[in-house]
């Protein structure tokens, strides 16, 4: 029994030195002028008390709405006070607690207890008893010890996205017009020439202006390039021309295809695609190359 006590003697004053210790990193109490267990202000004269008790005990007490400078700019140097009512019918009840600027529980004292009838007194007595876990903590203000770490300079990055606002055309540069479709086929070289063109290039010059509406070519044997429209593709020569346009289906490998104004089909067999539409009422096949 008496190695029971002493073990809890032991911790008690453990737990004393701890509380102590953690205390002494705030520099203020702050004490609200109206608890949360009441309805108004300083009642029962509760904040007025919570306030005297905490400079009693060595505690730099201030209420919430008239802050030091230093508190009001960082009010993580100061801990929250409040007061539980756990009051029965008989029995007043307190207990006082300290929240951080976080507002974690950092201290709780323990309950303090009044049989007065007259509220004034009761509260009066059961704060001071709880404010006995208070006693001989010795409290002194100790701030903490900024760490200053050693910080490497961090790599200075250059970019230069979006720098560039404009590009001049140069006598090097060159400027190309071209359209590709079944009914029109433009090629312009809009590059700057030098002023003392001869009669020869102006010739040359005009000769790259073309502007054609010939009839699509032949497309066996040549190669075709396959690009993405909406719902299907496009096939065009090297020239590039477009030769004809393919429109998806609901089968894989099979579309409907627009070749110089007829309709057709092209489908994939074995390796080899192969074109098939009606002309003068024949069924006519051409196999494509096609480059998807």
């Amino acid at each position: 029994m008496r190695f029971k006590v002493v073990c809890i003697l032991a911790f008690a004053i453990g737990l004393h030195g701890s509380m102590k210790g953690q205390l002494n990193d705030y520099k203020y109490i702050v004490v609200p002028k109206r608890f949360e267990a009441f309805k108004i202000e300083n009642r029962h004269q509760t904040s007025t008390m919570v306030k005297h008790f905490f400079a009693l005990n060595g505690f730099n007490a201030v209420y919430e709405d008239v802050m030091p400078e230093d508190l009001a700019n960082n009010r993580c140097l100061g801990l929250t006070a409040d007061l539980l009512d756990n009051s029965s019918l008989f029995t007043t009840k307190t207990i006082i607690v300290l929240r951080d600027c976080q507002n974690n529980e950092v201290f709780r004292t323990i309950e303090g207890r009044s049989r007065s009838k007259e509220f004034r007194i009761a509260y009066k007595e059961a704060i001071e008893n709880s404010f006995a876990s208070f006693k001989s903590m010795d409290y002194a203000y100790k701030p903490k010890k900024e760490v200053v770490e050693n910080k490497k300079e961090a790599p200075i990055t250059v970019s230069f996205k979006n720098d560039i606002k404009s590009l001049e055309n140069k006598p090097d540069s060159k400027v190309v017009e071209q359209e590709a479709t079944p009914e029109n086929q433009t090629y312009k070289d809009r590059t700057p020439k030098p002023s003392t063109m001869t009669k020869v290039d102006k010739v040359e010059e005009m000769a790259t202006e073309i502007e054609t509406k010939k009839p699509v070519s032949e497309p066996q044997g040549s190669l075709l390039y396959a690009q993405p429209i909406d719902n299907g593709y496009q096939l065009i020569d090297s020239t590039p021309k477009v030769i004809m346009k393919l429109q998806k289906t609901s089968v894989d490998n099979i579309f409907l295809a627009d070749y110089d104004g007829k309709n057709g089909m092209v489908y994939k067999k074995g390796d080899k695609w192969l074109l098939e539409y009606s002309e003068n009422g024949k069924t006519q096949q051409k196999e494509l190359n096609i480059k998807f």
